[in-house]
């Protein structure tokens, strides 16, 4: 059996984020209450292709081991790309590839790629298709209702249901709507019949406005065909969005405390080895890209410190004095400066 067959029903993702579902954000969800399945950031399959971008592509690519069950999910335009990233997954440690037919960003939009697929579906066929015959991982695809009109889910959902991905999540807004309306749930036994008659093994998966495991269990009940659903955005209001507990201060200051470790543990240099095509991956201590040694290669967490602050707004709110004590971390400038402010609230 492959990953989406070993999951309960309903099962519940945390949704791939640009930005924020990396390896860091990953651990600390997993402490507060982990999800049934994790996908990583998206990567850009050409990327990877290339040895300028592959350092990139590899970061984003690292599995923590907190991770496993886990699904790399990847986007771009080049179907033979495609076949190169997927073929090395399973040697990664991943449990499934999941191709992006759906994310809105106008970058990658304009690239040819993510939610750009709906307009191009025989390209979209064929890069399903190399990902599928590179790889043994079962292939999955996430993606929107249609580009600008919402009749054209009937089309282009057929058309994936046509290839028989093992899962279909679908972003129940289309590319045009981002996130500015509310979900379409009224699509959703549509979008299950459409399923039945043309993928009946396909795993659907429902993606958009889902607030919390109460809130999935609610919509299992109202569509037991469902057999998942994902989690985007309402883990920024509450990161232990996956459970039914209710976090007090503390522990918000917990998760806090302790994705500011992590941060500190892989931008040092956290050592840790894969292995993919043969060759030796790990990571380095330094922050300058693919180093070369020999035939070793290294790569590393670099991201800077300025895009951790986005985090804060999830663990400092809902609270009295959440406010104040967020905008003192908005003005610190490392580690140790938030960790020294959150010591002394």
């Amino acid at each position: 059996m492959n990953i989406w067959q070993q999951l309960p029903k309903p099962f519940l993702i945390l949704a791939p984020m640009e930005g924020v579902t990396d390896i860091l954000f990953r651990q600390v969800i997993a402490s507060a209450g982990r999800p049934d399945l994790f996908f990583t950031e998206f990567t850009n399959v050409s990327s990877y292709a290339s040895e300028k971008g592959r350092a990139n592509a590899l970061e984003r690519l690292q599995i923590a081991p907190t991770d496993p069950p886990i699904i790399a999910q990847i986007w771009g335009k080049n179907p033979d790309h495609f076949s190169e990233v997927s073929s090395a997954l399973l040697s990664l440690g991943f449990s499934g590839v999941d191709l992006n037919f759906g994310c809105p960003d106008k970058h990658v939009n304009k690239a040819g790629g993510g939610a750009a697929m709906i307009k191009t579906p025989e390209l979209a066929v064929e890069c399903f298709r190399n990902a599928h015959k590179s790889t043994e991982l079962p292939v999955s695809i996430k993606t929107r209702l249609g580009w600008s009109d919402l009749n054209e889910y009937k089309t282009w959902l057929s058309i994936l249901l046509a290839e028989h991905p093992a899962a279909l999540t679908v972003h129940l807004r289309t590319k045009k709507e981002m996130s500015k309306v509310p979900a379409h749930y009224e699509l959703i036994p549509d979008i299950i019949k459409l399923r039945d008659e043309i993928s009946p093994e396909t795993k659907l998966i429902i993606n958009g406005d889902i607030r919390d495991h109460a809130h999935a269990l609610e919509l299992h009940q109202q569509y037991p065909e469902v057999d998942g659903f994902m989690i985007g955005r309402s883990v920024f209001q509450n990161p232990y969005c996956f459970t039914d507990h209710i976090p007090t201060r503390k522990e918000l200051m917990e998760l806090l405390k302790l994705h500011l470790d992590l941060y500190e543990k892989y931008t040092n240099g956290f050592l840790r080895s894969i292995a993919t095509n043969g060759e030796l991956l790990a990571s380095a201590t330094r922050n300058d890209g693919l180093a070369r040694s020999g035939d070793e290669k290294t790569y590393s967490y670099t991201s800077s410190y300025e895009p951790l602050k986005h985090f804060f707004k999830i663990y400092v709110n809902n609270f009295p004095g959440a406010k104040e004590l967020r905008a003192k971390l908005m003005e610190t400038h490392s580690v140790s400066e938030a960790c020294e402010i959150i010591k002394n609230t």
